[in-house]
């Protein structure tokens, strides 16, 4: 009986060291991360048969068990990838955002700087400070786009880097998970099939660290070994099997880099829309949907102003009398084969329309019958079949032979706010003036000899006197020579001058005009000066688009009228038309400018286009330069640079906003579902220090048990002497 309490007492004693040694394992792990708490899970004894009964033979350790909820610890894997992934995206995004709505370093002041230089060269044309103003601050708004660019380019090297960093911790991480999946599987193998607690919180702990880096999906097999999966189903780690990411260049972009698989010793780029959640995910989803679409963005406004600019600039004039040329450079859309390709298919793409580009980029793909072009922001496919194609303002064709499966990737606007600069370097190119002027030919007025005349005389174009104008300009007037050196002057009203001296060669002034009669008048000779008949006058000219103009722009051109609904047009050169009919109010285009006649042409009445020599104040083209401002050119006719602008802008700070808004929110269920998985499974030094207490206790019982049972045994020891 004795012996039978002291195995009894040294079960308890066991137990309770056991209690003991877990206790303290809890409190000494409690700030241990990824540690679970430990549990004594004990047993009784087999009962043993006395006849009188069953007694109890102490008790027994079944196991050390450790608290874990595996349901919990995939919330908490699904919530950490989740926060990590918006966490790493606002991060990144508020770079981006704070770069470009930075109120005195973003692209905004630089554009209504610009402008205003602009502004300031219509108001003094002919001023070299001004002109210099002007193409300083195109430089600088040049410098400013590059600048943005450069930043966003820096981002993008940025992303790489850490994207070759997170493929790294995942693979090291991968590495780990089999290593214990191996290790775990041998030492409960050892040990008759007990949990190895330890491994196993570290696995779970490299689990939870995995999912900061990227979102998986875990599978327990049988024998408690972990398979772990990423993406579209692709394994990451089965059983002792770690598989291997990798980075490698795009085929389609050498400045991106993309994730890749490898399988069956071939490495395969991963879609990035397949690797979502974690770190990984987060650096993907901000280049993708945020960094390519902001430096598209840019480019585009980049784009569209120095298109614009240049399409207005070539149709003016600058100092030198010369047309204008291009003020900016303007960048080529970006086209890039795939390495993988087979066929000797060479894709192209210029840009046709400025406004009507979009911010996307585009991935055409061929099947060996036809073309499908997918643009990359919304998804949008056209299919065709042969070249050339015009699609958003870009115009695409393709020389030699593709091959069934070969694939472009076009990018119409990311190199537009890098390769933007001002072309020229001399002010007196600015273009500030129109290249012609029109007129009537004696506006308003016309003179002539009267047919009977018999001297050589013969009377020039009338012209206009300095203002104030003369209220009787447009009376008809009559000169008439009484001798060949005295003359009469007659017309509607009274006191017209007589025996007015005249000295050959002299101006003739009268009513605001002036005139010259040429050769010797006669005796009788007389010489008219009338209005024009018709009540007709001509707009001023503007040069027809689209550019280069036409080479006879500049080329002098008369416009006479036959009678009131048909005209001729002389000029320079021959083959110039007449008998042409004239509606009222329509265009009149010749030599690449159009002009309008107000009112009502007569027969007889003449107006003439010509080149604006010495225009060196005519600032017409600066203002058509400067509207170009608040002109809605981009967008298909939308809106202005600045309102394209401030849509990125805004488009990125909504962005931003969202996912802060986002992050916080993934943040606070992520904690309240760590503060769940700790009230189970973390360790509770107020309990631990109870539990102790009480395995104390258990000890010190236990070791009376066997005290007494020891005394017993002595006392039989004695009886037997």
């Amino acid at each position: 009986m004795a012996s039978n309490i002291l195995s009894i007492g040294q079960s308890a004693l066991a137990a309770a060291q056991a209690g003991i040694s877990t206790t303290g394992n809890n409190i000494a792990n409690a700030a241990t991360p990824g540690y679970s708490r430990q549990v004594v899970i004990q047993s009784s004894a087999l009962e043993q048969n006395f006849g009188y009964g069953f007694l109890g033979q102490g008790t027994q350790i079944e196991t050390i068990k450790r608290i874990y909820n595996d349901f919990q610890a995939s919330q908490v894997r699904a919530a950490q990838s989740t926060n990590s992934s918006q966490s790493t995206y606002a991060t990144q995004l508020q770079q981006v955002d704070n770069m470009l709505a930075d109120p005195s370093a973003g692209l905004s002041p630089a554009l209504q700087d610009f402008f205003k230089g602009v502004q300031d060269l219509a108001a003094n044309p002919a001023s070299v400070p001004s002109r210099q103003a002007a193409l300083s601050s195109g430089q600088s708004l040049v410098s400013r786009f590059q600048s943005l660019n450069d930043q966003l380019a820096q981002m993008n090297q940025g992303v790489n880097s850490q994207i070759t960093s997170s493929v790294g911790v995942i693979n090291t991480y991968a590495q780990k998970i089999a290593q214990l999946n191996d290790a775990i599987t041998l030492a409960q193998g050892a040990n008759n099939g007990q949990p190895a607690n330890d491994l196993l919180d570290q696995r779970d702990q490299l689990m939870a660290d995995l999912s900061k880096e990227i979102q998986t999906t875990v599978v327990k097999q049988d024998d408690g070994k972990y398979n772990v999966f990423i993406g579209n189903g692709q394994p990451l780690v089965i059983g002792k099997q770690a598989y291997a990411l990798s980075t490698t260049i795009s085929p389609t972009d050498p400045s991106r880099i993309e994730v890749a698989y490898a399988t069956n010793g071939t490495s395969v780029i991963m879609g990035e829309n397949s690797l979502s959640g974690g770190n990984l995910g987060g650096l993907l989803a901000f280049r993708s949907q945020s960094l390519d679409p902001a430096q598209n963005a840019l480019g585009r406004v980049a784009i569209g102003l120095a298109s614009d600019f240049n399409a207005q600039h070539r149709l003016g004039q600058g100092l030198n009398g010369n047309l204008g040329g291009d003020f900016f450079t303007v960048a080529s859309p970006r086209v890039s084969a795939s390495t993988t390709n087979t066929g000797t298919g060479a894709l192209t793409a210029t840009i046709s329309s400025a406004s009507a580009l979009t911010a996307s980029d585009y991935r055409l793909n061929y099947d060996g019958t036809n073309y499908k072009l997918t643009r990359v922001t919304d998804g949008a496919v056209t299919t065709f079949s042969a070249f050339p194609q015009t699609i958003d303002g870009v115009s695409l064709n393709i020389t030699g032979t593709p091959a069934a499966g070969d694939s472009f990737l076009i990018r119409p606007t990311v190199d537009g706010a890098k390769a933007i600069n001002v072309a020229i370097s001399d002010p007196a190119l600015i273009a500030a003036a129109a290249p012609i002027r029109s007129s009537a030919t004696s506006p308003p007025i016309r003179s002539s000899a009267t047919t009977t005349n018999t001297g050589t005389g013969s009377i020039g174009t009338a012209s206009v006197n300095p203002p104030p104008v003369d209220a009787n300009l447009q009376q008809p007037v009559t000169i008439t020579f009484t001798s060949p050196t005295t003359f009469s002057v007659s017309g509607t009203g009274t006191g017209n001058p007589t025996g007015v001296t005249y000295t050959p060669g002299a101006n003739i002034s009268y009513n605001g005009w002036t005139v010259q009669i040429a050769g010797a008048p006669a005796s009788g000779d007389s010489f008219a000066v009338s209005p024009n008949s018709g009540s007709g006058t001509i707009s001023a000219p503007s040069v027809n688009t689209p550019p280069p103009p036409n080479a006879n722009l500049q080329q002098p051109v008369t416009i006479t009228f036959t009678s009131p609904t048909t005209f001729d047009v002389s000029g320079t050169g021959t083959g110039n038309p007449t008998g042409v009919t004239y509606t009222p109010g329509a265009n009149i285009s010749y030599n690449g400018w159009t002009v309008q006649i107000a009112g009502a042409p007569a027969s007889g009445d003449s107006f003439a286009v010509t080149a604006n020599t010495g225009g060196v104040g005519d600032s017409r083209n600066a203002l058509l330069l400067g509207a170009l401002q608040t002109s809605n050119t981009l967008a298909g006719g939308t809106t202005t640079y600045q309102g394209a602008y401030s849509q990125l802008v805004s488009s990125v700070g909504n962005k931003t906003n969202e996912l802060n808004v986002s992050s916080t929110a993934s943040g606070n269920l992520l904690t309240g579902l760590v503060q769940a998985q700790q009230s189970e499974s973390g360790v509770n030094l107020d309990e631990e220090a109870t539990n102790l207490l009480r395995y104390q206790q258990a000890y010190q019982a236990a070791g009376k048990v066997m005290q007494i049972a020891s005394q017993l045994f002595n006392t039989l020891l004695t009886l037997g002497n």
